[in-house]
């Protein structure tokens, strides 16, 4: 038992001593052993050895983690197939999940309320109809994505940009251990790596390459989720953009996708559809009612009606759901809609629902 734990220990500090090399992928890696025959003949950085390489040894040595080096039959294939995969993957959950079929959901960290319950109304349709649903852990529609696909009893993954040890956003702990124990957190960065602005590019093609297709759900004209959607077109997944109004600037970014090619999606059978996967029957779709259901309400405002707003967003809603949205009893919700459409800012269509106007409408 002793021998095959020192071995263990062998093979993984190998492994970690090449993940800090700078600039190798998974192929450089797998042909420098080859041509090395010994590892212990392959020259790393000082770096490699001591500390760091303990810190990454004691990690893997808590439950449930795992790394994955490339040529390991549980590296995801699609990842591997890649030019530019990591050498090795840091997994703190079930490994195996990172087999299966998976939909990107990414978007805006400042997302609407309107945008953080399509996103989880959209993973919960999704894990439902049999894909991981794959996001980043982030504040918005990440964090959204993910308890989507938990409250429908599916799987979900998190690429992470930083390293294991640690939990960015630090407020999205407790969904991070439900994500480890219903799916995987995953990131190619050693134990240590702190939230460094350019780790999140790297992530965002690991993110994508992971997937069979990513899903944008808000972005702005300038936002990474249109780079983890270029990243997802250059290594020849499926892109797709959730419309919304011309008056919102978090809809830019999925209009710019669309106008460059990207599928337009408007219901989680689209998706289906583009990904070439059967259609979930109506009686299969999960229920998202519940506990593990998001907090879609605004954040605090200046007023109760500014409040509103920002949960009405940019297209038409009914007032069952502008209650959910921002937990206000329907009377004081009514009466807000009267004041806003009194000052010009909200005008109501028919079936009982009501819409935001353009700021230029408003007196």
């Amino acid at each position: 038992m002793d021998g095959d734990r020192e071995q263990l220990r062998a093979w993984r500090s190998v492994w970690l001593r090449l993940a800090r090399r700078p600039r190798l992928d998974a192929a450089q890696a797998l042909a420098l052993l080859a041509a090395a025959g010994d590892p212990a003949r392959i020259a790393l950085p000082a770096a490699a050895d001591g500390p760091a390489l303990e810190a990454d040894l004691r990690w893997l040595e808590g439950p449930a983690r795992h790394l994955l080096a490339a040529g390991d039959p549980r590296y995801p294939r699609q990842l591997g197939e890649l030019r530019g995969a990591p050498p090795v993957l840091f997994v703190d959950g079930d490994p195996d999940w990172l087999a299966l079929p998976q939909i990107a959901i990414v978007g805006s960290r400042n997302a609407s309320a309107a945008g953080r319950e399509t996103a989880f109304e959209f993973a919960a349709s999704l894990a439902a109809a049999g894909l991981v649903v794959t996001s980043g852990l982030a504040a918005g529609i990440d964090a959204a994505a993910h308890s989507g696909a938990l409250a429908a009893g599916g799987a979900t993954i998190a690429v992470c940009g930083t390293g294991l040890d640690r939990v960015y956003p630090a407020a999205h702990a407790g969904l991070a251990a439900r994500i480890a124990a219903r799916g995987a957190l995953v990131s190619e960065f050693p134990v240590g790596t702190r939230p460094l602005p350019e780790n999140f590019p790297r992530r965002n093609r690991l993110l994508s390459g992971l997937a069979r297709g990513v899903l944008v759900v808000e972005a702005a004209a300038r936002s990474g989720s249109l780079i983890t959607a270029r990243l997802a077109g250059e290594q020849g997944r499926d892109v797709m953009a959730i419309p919304g109004s011309i008056h919102d600037p978090l809809a830019r970014g999925c209009h710019r996708l669309i106008r460059d090619g990207a599928a337009l999606i408007e219901t989680p059978a689209d998706v289906l559809e583009v990904l070439g996967i059967p259609a979930l029957p109506p009686e299969g779709r999960p229920a998202t009612q519940g506990p593990d259901r998001p907090e879609i309400s605004a954040p605090t405002l200046d007023s109760a009606g500014e409040m509103l707003l920002n949960a009405l967003g940019f297209g038409p809603a009914d007032i069952d759901r502008l209650v959910a949205r921002t937990g206000c009893p329907a009377h004081i919700v009514v009466s807000l809609l009267q004041l806003l459409e009194l000052r010009g800012l909200v005008e109501s269509l028919p079936g009982g629902r009501y819409r935001r106007l353009p700021a230029r409408q408003s007196p």
